[in-house]
């Protein structure tokens, strides 16, 4: 019987200070004209939470294991591409990846009217379902002073079956 497994990834980034703008990227998405976030990488928090969550949950180390800040070649690397790369990795690792959900907690931006973008282009990345969802803090915290975005997924993966050659001939069938 193969058993699935869940991971959790949760991600923070502050927003880039006005002396050193940056482009926002979340959910895979360039949002024009909004104040990007801080980061090693382009600080897709969304992106990076699935990542973790992969990880996560099949027990291969995080985000920092596999793109460290010790390494300058992911420096500016998409929240996009690293998801990608996760989930090369996960099945590597003799996953399959069930879905991914995330949900991310800003202000701003406004995420509905761009959702199903977003979802399309990380389940791509993943070549696996990845749903996002999007709330406020009501005012309060980190996120409610506007200071950040924060992120939070969860992750179904089960280990890939091995190749099975079927019953022995003349064996019943189940």
């Amino acid at each position: 019987m193969l058993l699935p497994r869940t991971g959790i990834g949760i991600d923070v980034h502050a927003f880039a200070p006005d002396d050193d703008p940056q482009p926002l990227w979340l959910g895979g998405l360039f949002w024009e004209g909004e104040q990007g976030l801080s980061g090693h990488s382009d600080g897709d928090c969304v992106a990076h939470a699935a990542a973790d969550a992969l990880f996560s949950a099949c027990g291969i180390g995080d985000l920092g294991t596999h793109f460290g800040t010790d390494r300058p070649d992911f420096a500016g690397a998409s929240g996009v591409k690293l998801l990608g790369e996760a989930a090369r990795i996960v099945r590597e690792a003799g996953f399959e990846i069930g879905n991914v959900a995330v949900q991310f907690v800003a202000n701003r931006p406004k995420f509905g009217p761009r959702r199903e973008e977003s979802q399309r282009v990380l389940s791509q990345a993943a070549n696996a379902p990845v749903s996002v969802t999007a709330t406020t803090s009501d005012g309060l915290g980190f996120t409610g002073r506007g200071e950040g975005i924060s992120a939070v997924a969860t992750a179904l993966v089960y280990p890939a079956a091995s190749p099975h050659p079927g019953p022995a001939k003349g064996a019943p069938h189940a």
